[in-house]
């Protein structure tokens, strides 16, 4: 195949439009004997004539134009490429392969992916839900393109292999049974929790996240029960179990809970996007890091509007 180079099949495709190898070279900013020359050792490498004399004049063979028949494949599948790579280079194509917690597709790639859709069709997002400290070790290996997750978990801001860009800093809400005592209450502290049972996973994550706000608030809290899934704790948060910390962000809803947003001492946990720092200006990964920060920002607004309703109910 690699005598079939196309800068030459380009000139015998030009001299087949143009009909002269004068009107050739002028085409393609060549001398006449520069074409002639090429051509030659074209017909030398593909072992079959391409030209023959017509009077003062030369036409393609036959075999030539079979040569072309098959060329014009080529030719069409490069301009697409060449279509392609513009638009790439643009960040307006290409497949991005984003890592993300649980709670972070459903609430920030989910939307940033269908923004996409509308706005830069042309690039295509490809979630791999996993773990939040996981998600490094995957963007480390190669297997993602764009890491989501917690800041407590991700490496140090000076990890050189990788650049971090903060997204959202994501309110915790308190869950409470109907009847508790301080369903009722306008505000609430953490600390007026401090003797209530628990619920929260025996590690990882969340388990840190709970246990960094309670101590932030002046106690360590009583573990009562251990659970990793939303649709556990809540069970256990409206059996009056327990009580629990809700990220915002994960829009949970259960009956018969009711949601409290935290007064002064209100807990946060740290969303943070990354990426590897040589790819850091790849134009798609660049798009839909941008489609990030927007659903971001939307939802930062929205976790600034105060809880006026005293009880609110998921449902």
């Amino acid at each position: 195949m690699a005598e079939w180079e196309i800068r030459k099949l380009r000139i015998l495709r030009t001299l087949g439009e143009r009909g002269t190898v004068t009107a050739t070279a002028e085409a393609l900013h060549m001398t006449p004997s520069a074409v002639s020359q090429q051509l030659t050792n074209l017909a030398a490498q593909l072992g079959v004539p391409l030209l023959e004399a017509q009077g003062r004049r030369v036409r393609l063979t036959d075999a030539a134009r079979l040569v072309l028949r098959h060329a014009e494949a080529v030719f069409e599948q490069l301009e697409r490429a060449d279509a392609e790579l513009s638009a790439y280079a643009r960040g307006e194509a290409g497949e991005v392969r984003v890592g993300a917690f649980s709670t972070a597709v459903p609430a920030l790639v989910v939307p940033a992916a269908r923004a996409l859709r509308a706005t830069h069709p042309g690039v295509t997002v490809r979630v791999r839900e996993t773990e939040a400290g996981e998600a490094y070790d995957l963007l480390a290996a190669g297997e993602v393109d764009l890491a989501l997750s917690l800041a407590a978990h991700a490496p140090t801001a000076v990890d050189p292999r990788f650049t971090r860009v903060p997204l959202l800093a994501d309110p915790l809400d308190l869950a409470l049974p109907p009847d508790h005592r301080l369903a009722p209450a306008r505000e609430v502290r953490l600390a007026d929790l401090a003797a209530e049972p628990w619920i929260f996973g025996g590690s990882g994550p969340w388990s840190d996240i709970t246990r960094t706000a309670c101590e932030a608030a002046g106690f360590s809290p009583y573990q009562g029960h251990s659970a990793a899934g939303w649709t556990a704790i809540l069970a256990m948060v409206e059996a009056g179990m327990g009580v629990a910390l809700v990220p915002r962000m994960a829009a949970v809803r259960r009956d018969g809970v009711v949601m409290r947003a935290l007064g002064t001492d209100r807990p946060h946990r740290h969303v943070v996007a990354a990426v590897r720092k040589g790819a850091r200006d790849a134009p798609a990964p660049k798009r839909v890091l941008a489609a990030l920060r927007t659903v971001a920002a939307d939802l930062s607004h929205l976790s600034d509007v105060p809880d006026l309703s005293g009880q609110e109910r998921f449902t």
